[in-house]
């Protein structure tokens, strides 16, 4: 059974079996508006042999409702403010909440829908050699440069991008970035589901689970 925790500036909801020398351990990331509950059954679904971790952002915008970084930080719903977020805050303390929790040779696998699709890519972003695994659940990549891009460019780490092909929630810039950069930087399984608007399938989940399965326990 899950429980609460704390770390850093996070909150977070934690497996039974959430050990700091666990050689992999998976990262949730929620989406604008949701908290730390809203990926939590994706855990046992998706952890396979590994712990998890839901953690909740720390923008807090109504009680119950947080964000990871504010969509637009001048008031002004441009889209192209999206693309370009700045995220680095948030980063930081999902970095700092990892790095009390987990031993300095464990890895994570980072799973994030929405904008906690975007922090997933950040971590990968950021410190590569951390991250066993990348999901992006109808999320985006930011433009703004990030520290370790230019590595990215030449490891190819495996990522798996799924989206609906209904979604509306997601701009078109932001999947037309997207769809740039991922192919570039990464080992890419994309996957769109025509009838999917903006959410999880079953079949989603199912691909996502056999995705980590093949990335972090095939020999």
């Amino acid at each position: 059974m899950a429980g609460s925790d704390d770390a850093a500036s996070l909150h977070g909801e934690v497996s039974a079996d959430w050990t700091p020398n666990a050689p992999v351990a998976l990262i949730l990331l929620h989406g604008y508006g949701a908290n730390e509950r809203d990926l939590a059954p994706l855990g046992p679904m998706l952890a396979l042999a590994a712990p998890w971790a839901s953690l909740r952002a720390p923008l807090e915008m109504a009680p119950g409702a947080y964000a990871w970084f504010p969509l637009f930080p001048s008031g002004d719903p441009d889209p192209a403010l999206a693309v370009n977020a700045d995220p680095a805050s948030a980063t930081d303390a999902v970095w700092r909440w990892i790095d009390d929790r987990l031993a300095p040779d464990s890895k994570v696998a980072a799973v994030g829908f929405s904008q906690g699709g975007l922090m997933a890519t950040q971590l990968l972003r950021t410190r590569p050699e951390r991250v066993a695994a990348t999901v992006v659940l109808s999320g985006w990549v930011t433009a703004a440069p990030q520290p370790a891009d230019e590595r990215l460019t030449a490891e190819r780490p495996a990522v798996f991008w799924g989206r609906g092909g209904r979604d509306r929630m997601i701009t078109a810039d932001a999947i037309e970035q997207t769809s740039k950069w991922l192919p570039t930087h990464s080992s890419l399984t994309e996957r769109v589901y025509p009838d999917l608007a903006h959410g999880v399938s079953d079949q989603e989940t199912d691909d996502v689970r056999a995705f980590l399965t093949g990335q972090l326990w095939s020999a």
